[in-house]
């Protein structure tokens, strides 16, 4: 595509009264890019967008269970319908945004995945964020999630399929993932012809090693202060993270037989 990023930065939260380290990042991002665009929505803000831009979706958005959907439907409709940056507010950039101009969509390399239907289906082992990303106003990859999160919401099969290797009493939990968040996103990538052509990925150097997850590229680090997640029981909420650990390890143990680096290129779904 011949598109590129235009210099727009876009975000979102329940008001205008953020914390103080929200605040901090929110007015670093800013420092950062200061002849970017500035973007910010409230809770009224973006249901009026919604309305203004995009009523067809009101119906989909008002079914959703969970109150993270809405803004992880939000989020790429706005980017979809401006063009920019989209950036948590619990994002902090090291550097500006200026390199990543010259692509038409970016979004950055997430961690080792441990959903098995994406390693079998497609032998992706890893998943994208949605925390950041970057792409051009009507940027067809954008659209492609953006049909996928109707899908998923329309047809709870299609999206049940990434969660039939996940244990039960975790399901709840990894449903928003793979209903319009991180899970879908990825799916949306291996599924999608034109990856490797249109999508930059911000792989890191090596992705078997922890401490280059959760990063914007080299250009910032998500600082996962988000409240979205249901507060779990304690015994709950260990056995939860146990069993992550359990799937990350397994994976972390076969790194040696596989390249540190990846491409955007997928086997076929069967």
């Amino acid at each position: 595509m011949a598109e590129k990023i235009p210099r727009r930065i876009i975000q979102t939260d329940k008001s205008r009264h953020l914390s103080l380290l929200a605040s901090a990042a929110t007015v670093n991002l800013r420092l950062l890019n200061p002849d970017f665009e500035y973007l910010f929505f409230d809770d009224t803000q973006v249901e009026e967008f919604i309305d203004s831009e995009f009523p067809q979706y009101r119906p989909i958005i008002d079914s959703f269970p969970v109150r993270i959907q809405r803004y992880d439907l939000f989020r790429y409709l706005a980017v979809y319908r401006l063009g920019g940056f989209y950036f948590d507010i619990d994002v902090l950039l090291a550097s500006p945004l200026n390199d990543l101009l010259e692509y038409g969509c970016v979004f950055p390399f997430e961690h080792l995945g441990i959903n098995r239907f994406l390693s079998e289906e497609f032998g992706m082992n890893w998943e994208v964020g949605n925390y950041a990303f970057g792409a051009a106003a009507g940027h067809p990859f954008l659209k492609a999630i953006i049909n996928n999160c109707v899908r998923a919401q329309q047809h709870p099969q299609w999206a049940a399929t990434m969660l039939k290797s996940v244990p039960r009493m975790f399901r709840s939990e990894e449903f928003v993932l793979v209903t319009t968040g991180p899970g879908l996103v990825s799916r949306t990538l291996a599924e999608y012809p034109g990856a490797s052509e249109e999508v930059k990925v911000l792989f890191p150097k090596d992705i078997f090693d922890p401490n280059s997850w959760h990063f914007f590229g080299n250009y910032g680090v998500h600082l996962k202060a988000g409240t979205w997640r249901k507060r779990e029981r304690l015994v709950r909420r260990v056995l939860h993270r146990n069993w992550e650990a359990w799937r990350r390890k397994a994976l972390l143990k076969n790194s040696p037989k596989r390249s540190k680096k990846r491409v955007l290129e997928f086997k076929s779904s069967s």
